[in-house]
């Protein structure tokens, strides 16, 4: 095991960086973001991301399966120190920490990295606006099989505490890529993948759609929903029919209602 260093102070320099990475600017500065949470830093190790540093306190400790994956942390060359159970409280992200946080290097990647099939099937949200249900869309995203999330013109920022942690670490397995829009739909269309966009003013309900072969389903922010760029440009506008009063859904939920149907469809 590499050398531990041990912190109690909450003046401690580490500890006031790691409370300001919580926030976007100091994030974007240091290329860095926060990893909290076993599950969350154990698929982080299984996809190979590099952690710099993990910080544990076993009096927070929930099972006995952390030594190990500290173990695995430092192998892969992470920089360990052993916090106070004060001192983790302050850096804690979760209002219940499992006393385990990583710091990892931010990455970007690009269209033309995204491992198509030969029947693509991909999720694009725009300007989505809540870290929570970024995360919980990429987690949904994971369990439909879609080769990638693409992200345009966001809101949130993909290394948001709150995206980490509702994704629940799926953000290290589902390849996510921020572009722009027209960009975006530039390089659906070269690639000849279909765009189906939601909307509650369409006439197509989601189910009587077409949604095999190449395909993307797009998805708008959770205030104003897609942009006039969508609208106008996707192949196939479609609804979810509401028999209510409500006339929308929340986005993350719409996104997993309209995946599921596609992964329906698409059932050999």
């Amino acid at each position: 095991m590499s050398e531990l260093e041990h912190i109690s102070s909450l003046q401690n320099p580490r500890i006031k960086q790691l409370v300001k990475l919580r926030d976007r600017r100091p994030r974007d500065e240091a290329g860095v973001f926060l990893v909290e949470g076993y599950r969350q830093i154990r698929r982080a190790l299984e996809k190979g991301v590099p952690l710099s540093e993990l910080y544990y306190a076993p009096s927070w400790f929930l099972g006995e399966n952390e030594p190990a994956l500290i173990e695995q942390a430092v192998a892969a060359g992470a920089r360990l120190f052993e916090l106070s159970r004060e001192a983790f409280a302050k850096v804690a992200y979760r209002e219940r920490p499992d006393g385990l946080l990583a710091v990892a290097p931010q990455w970007r990647r690009m269209l033309d990295e995204i491992p198509l099939q030969a029947s693509p099937f991909l999720l694009v949200v725009e300007a989505i606006e809540k870290p929570g249900n970024l995360g919980t869309i990429l987690r949904s995203a994971d369990a439909a099989g879609c080769q990638a999330v693409i992200v345009c013109d966001p809101v949130t920022d993909l290394f948001n505490p709150n995206v980490v942690r509702a994704s629940t670490g799926v953000l290290f397995s589902v390849p996510c890529i921020v572009d722009e829009s027209p960009h975006v739909l530039a390089w659906l269309r070269d690639k000849g993948i279909r765009t189906i966009a939601t909307t509650p003013a369409a006439t197509t309900p989601y189910s009587a759609a077409d949604l095999r072969g190449p395909l993307a389903i797009v998805m708008g922010s959770e205030q104003y929903g897609l942009s006039e760029f969508w609208l106008k440009n996707a192949d196939l506008p479609v609804r979810i029919p509401m028999a209510g009063q409500a006339d929308s859904l929340n986005v993350a939920m719409a996104t997993i209602i309209t995946l599921f149907e596609a992964v329906r469809q698409r059932d050999p």
